[in-house]
């Protein structure tokens, strides 16, 4: 297999205006003791672009810009640790070279982690709201395509095995926390109580439940490539409540969640707890435009329709920093059939490196 890109990058933020052309001249060496080829791109008002290209196949660009900002990106495919010296080797005699041109003149030097492209193991995933993150993955485990979704199994040094769907982190064995919150955080008693988990295939929420002795629980989960992989590589997340479809005080349906509950909201049947574990808010604030704002105003509706009337409704937001959907969600609220409260908790989640938004819902008590 061929190694992967690495990317690294060297920023400069200068405290004055910068001399372009003397830049140029001054790092030129740097590159030019490395043996590579040189291609210069001038606009007047724009600052340069140095282009270096390496025979092994790296290369360099070096942005100049007239207000102060000096750019190095370097990229090489060399895997091993004598190219790595090399790179880190160059980066420091540009670092060199800056300082002793502009003295005390450079406000800021940064120097990120090198970014790895390519790679086998893909360790980069982003947070909800846009941020890159770069987990410290080292086993693919698991990676399926249902006929739903991507599944994917990652272990994680610190986190543990964590369970990624379509590009989204759901959940990590270190997510207790996760599934605690969505539980009511430990102030709910669910001892002989009639609950409805809705998503919930990775079997943290029912194997957490199924503890404090529930009446009966009914999960609905349409995928079961995703009970299969985590029945088998979540084990610290869902126990063996996985391996079977039945149990003493629960049941699995492998169904959509839409039929089942309108099929319940016909017959008439009640739970004393709904958990909606299928999907965050979403990141669009088009409400009226995204169909997964409709999916999660016709999921709403329908279990305010199964729910009893004293019970409550459980179910994740999003990232705390996404405060326009938060209060678009909430805004949804107030236009369901049924008039709702609620009360919201901000939980972090280890994973997520974030912190999540958790609601409670629940009739108000003039509705009868």
């Amino acid at each position: 297999m061929a190694a992967a890109a690495r990317h690294s990058t060297l920023d400069f933020l200068l405290s004055a205006p910068a001399d372009c052309n003397a830049v140029l001249k001054g790092l030129q060496p740097v590159f030019q003791e490395q043996g590579m080829t040189e291609t210069i791109h001038n606009w007047e008002d724009h600052g340069y672009l140095a282009t270096y290209i390496n025979k092994n196949g790296s290369f360099s660009n070096l942005r100049i810009y007239p207000h102060g900002l000096v750019l190095v990106d370097l990229q090489s495919h060399s895997d091993d640790m004598k190219g790595r010296d090399e790179i880190d080797h160059l980066l420091n005699k540009i670092e060199e070279k800056m300082k002793e041109l502009f003295h005390s003149g450079i406000k800021r030097v940064k120097r990120l982690p090198t970014i790895v492209r390519g790679e086998a193991i893909d360790r980069y995933w982003p947070t909800a709201d846009g941020r890159l993150v770069e987990y410290d993955i080292d086993e693919v485990v698991y990676d399926e395509e249902s006929p739903y979704q991507n599944i994917k199994i990652l272990h994680s040094k610190q986190f543990g095995n964590i369970l990624i769907l379509s590009g989204d982190v759901n959940l990590a064995e270190s997510d207790l926390a996760y599934t605690q919150a969505i539980m009511g955080s430990g102030k709910v008693d669910y001892t002989g109580k009639e609950v409805l988990i809705l998503g919930g295939g990775d079997g943290g929420i029912l194997y957490e439940i199924v503890k404090l002795k529930p009446k009966m629980v009914t999960m609905v989960e349409i995928d079961q490539m995703v009970i299969d992989g985590c029945k088998k590589y979540m084990r610290k997340t869902c126990g063996d409540v996985l391996d079977n479809l039945k149990g003493e005080c629960y049941q699995v349906l492998i169904e959509d969640c839409v039929p089942v509950l309108k099929r319940y909201a016909k017959e008439g049947r009640m739970f004393d707890y709904v958990i909606n574990d299928l999907t965050a808010v979403p990141i669009s604030t088009s409400p009226e435009e995204d169909s997964t704002w409709e999916f999660l105003r016709l999921i709403l509706d329908l279990s305010m329709k199964v729910l009893k009337h004293d019970g409550k409704y459980f179910t994740q937001g999003n990232c705390i920093n996404l405060t326009e959907a938060l209060t678009l969600y909430e805004e949804q609220l107030g236009r369901l059939y049924c008039p709702v409260e609620f009360s919201k908790e901000t939980v972090c989640v280890p994973s997520y490196m974030e912190l999540w938004v958790f609601y409670t819902i629940w009739k108000t008590r003039t509705e009868v």
